[in-house]
């Protein structure tokens, strides 16, 4: 996971310690994300990240963890690659 991944991730986690690392198995669920600030999230990876997130990318397993929302990010910049 690359620090601006994180840093666009963290204020949508309000259970993550401020000096508490972000691991790539936390759950978010249980760090504070809900489904509206899921939405927000989206928002914010777009602008911050550079990356759109397509409809289908949008599950309950990609928001798992930290890990499995930067695979989705990571499979998404691939897949913008790959269309340009």
């Amino acid at each position: 996971m690359d620090q601006i991944f994180v840093d666009t991730l963290r204020p949508h986690l309000r259970y993550l310690d401020p000096g508490q690392e972000l691991r790539p198995e936390d759950r978010l669920r249980d760090l504070g994300l809900n489904s509206m600030q899921a939405i927000d999230l989206v928002f914010d990876l777009e602008d911050n990240v550079g990356v759109l997130l397509p409809d289908d990318q949008l599950t309950d397993a990609n928001f798992e963890t930290a890990g499995t929302l930067w695979a989705a990010v990571q499979s998404a910049r691939s897949g913008d690659l790959a269309n340009r």
